[in-house]
């Protein structure tokens, strides 16, 4: 389902909707006569039709459900995150744009935000298939956008992709070797974090039983969060920032509005606008702004501290899916530090499907590592049950509500009319798979980060502000509940 858009639709039901397939939202259809006996058939550009007895054709009208209907429901979205509504949109995001300029215009450059616009590569991806761009080019256009709307610093995702990486590979680490007797009990398989609509469907649908698997390593979007608010913050005299973030899921905005990404000493969010590729399309067209017509931008690298350091965007990937890579770097890590074997390549086995795939790391015919990826709900449900009933043979699971990963984020812009959605991935992937290869434990900026910010890898520092925690939600029941 996509979330927190003007409309929001039903599209694959391998997506999250409730635990149960359900949703409340009660649709009042106007009937001129009886439909007994009717018949529904979908056409090729997937409309639908009615088919009575005697041959005649009605063409019945899509349903719409919005966000009020949403946030009325107690299965996937809750009446809490009704914040959203207001924090979480283009209109707040332009708002904001607009209080700032409007402040330096007046002489008031002092009481204006700092706003601060963070990219993922995933929309930029997307973005640049739609408009036939460069990747580079499309980051740099971005730049000039999101600068021509008021943005102080626009920045890309690098630094906190390789922390989340480098933290999770630890972590992965350290849970493998725990024991009883070190008073940390070995919680295996460490299932991945950086997903919140998995997140989200783990608090409210498995509680407490499933929790304690998940990696408690942020996600990307929260460690740049992090690193914006406090460390760029604090380095500019405590000047109060507006942080936004680009990124393929509508989920993002859910992540967020976490209380535990909020901070009750400043009264601010890590991240205070989430914006995704389909939004950020919107904004394009309502402005009419030609993309491939704007001057090309360099990206901001705040954390240098420096007024020369702004640089044009070269962007990388890391080894793996791109959903982030975590199961080829925690595997090669793992390997090499546990059992000091060094991996080049992995090679995946399909299982049921493309999207639940597993690798094996074995020794004289002994497994010693067993990893999988599993991209959408059937594949995530039927891992969770197997994890239940005690007949999961992983250490790590890489898991990603979308099928496919966040290449297919459910934000992520749709394909043009007679593209098919599985031709637009492949070339998200073709795309992705063109860019040059970075391995985060070289990453230079992180290295200074870690000391200068966070005093070492393995401080209590790091551990608070790289790390979160979960919560198990109750389901409330709603006497409104109209199964489909």
């Amino acid at each position: 389902m996509s979330r927190f858009s003007g409309v929001l639709q039903l599209t694959d039901l391998d997506d999250f909707i409730t635990p149960s397939q359900e949703c409340i939202k009660p649709v009042q259809i106007e009937k001129s006569k009886s439909s007994t006996g009717a018949k529904i058939t979908i056409q090729d550009d997937g409309s639908y039709l009615q088919v009575e007895t005697d041959g005649t054709t009605q063409k019945l009208q899509k349903v719409e459900i919005s966000l009020s209907d949403c946030l009325a429901c107690s299965g996937c979205i809750t009446s809490a995150e009704s914040v959203l509504v207001t924090q979480q949109s283009q209109e707040e995001i332009l708002r904001v744009f607009e209080e700032n300029t409007a402040l330096k215009n007046a002489g008031k450059s002092q009481e204006a935000k700092l706003i601060v616009v963070s990219l993922s590569i995933q929309p930029i991806l997307s973005i640049a298939s739609r408009y036939s761009l460069p990747v580079n080019d499309c980051a740099a256009k971005l730049v000039t956008y999101f600068k021509k709307l008021g943005a102080d610093m626009v920045i890309d995702m690098t630094v906190a992709d390789d922390f989340a990486l480098l933290e999770s590979q630890r972590e992965f680490v350290r849970r493998f070797r725990a024991t009883e007797s070190d008073g940390v009990k070995n919680v295996m398989p460490m299932l991945a974090s950086s997903c919140p609509g998995w997140v989200c469907y783990a608090e409210k649908t498995h509680g407490s039983y499933i929790l304690p698997y998940i990696s408690t390593t942020k996600s990307p979007q929260q460690i740049m969060g992090s690193l914006i608010k406090h460390w760029v913050g604090h380095n500019l005299g405590g000047r109060s920032i507006y942080h936004v973030t680009l990124m393929p899921c509508y989920d993002k905005k859910l992540e967020a509005a976490r209380e535990d990404f909020f901070d009750k000493e400043t009264q601010s969010r890590d991240v205070d606008c989430v914006i995704t590729a389909i939004e950020l399309q919107q904004m394009l067209e309502k402005d009419g702004c030609v993309l491939e017509n704007l001057e090309k931008s360099q990206f901001s690298q705040p954390w240098l501290l420096k007024q020369d350091t702004d640089v044009c965007p070269n962007l990388t990937r890391h080894l793996g899916s791109g959903s982030g890579g975590y199961a080829d770097h925690i595997f090669k890590y793992a390997a090499k530090e546990l059992f000091g074997i060094e991996v080049e390549n992995l090679e995946y086995h399909n299982l049921r499907n493309p999207d639940f795939r597993e690798v094996v790391l074995e020794k004289e015919g002994k497994v010693l590592l067993r990893f999988a990826i599993a991209n959408g709900f059937r594949n995530i449900q039927n891992l969770v049950q197997k994890l239940k009933r005690g007949k999961s043979q992983y250490h790590y699971v890489e898991i990603m509500a979308c099928p496919s990963g966040c290449l297919n984020g459910g934000a992520q812009i749709r394909p043009k009319d007679g593209t098919a959605l599985k031709e637009l991935t492949t070339e998200l992937e073709n795309l992705y798979s063109s860019l040059p290869v970075i391995k985060p434990e070289e990453n230079k900026t992180v290295k200074e980060l870690y000391e200068g910010w966070l005093g070492g890898m393995e401080s209590d520092k790091c551990t608070a502000i790289l790390h979160t925690q979960y919560h198990a939600v109750e389901k409330t029941t709603n006497a409104l509940n109209i199964k489909w």
